[in-house]
């Protein structure tokens, strides 16, 4: 179990700072500011992020399915990782409760 919360910790945290430079960062710049510039240097956190989100998925799936979770709890984790903060809190309470 110990091992599927280091990586349920590791891709919440990774994926709630993409999400947070998606949001704040990436989205300004596009919509915001119209600089292409700069929007040509950031183009990869958008990629990144895309790449990543659905890691983070399986390894809450991984973590819920191994902590004999309800489905809705499982459901609520998986969608933390759609807020930007909501995953890295997600994380602290997992690891609080579960190390």
């Amino acid at each position: 179990m110990k091992s599927v919360i280091l990586r349920f910790r590791v891709m919440a945290i990774v994926s709630g700072i993409m999400s947070l430079l998606l949001w704040f960062v990436y989205m300004p710049v596009k919509y915001i500011f119209h600089n292409e510039s700069l929007h040509s240097k950031i183009i990869w956190i958008p990629m990144v992020h895309g790449y990543l989100y659905p890691i983070y998925i399986l390894t809450a799936i991984h973590f819920a399915t191994k902590a004999r979770w309800p489905i809705m709890k499982m459901l609520g984790l998986m969608l933390a990782g759609t807020l930007p903060v909501a995953s890295l809190l997600a994380e602290r309470r997992v690891v609080r409760r579960y190390s």
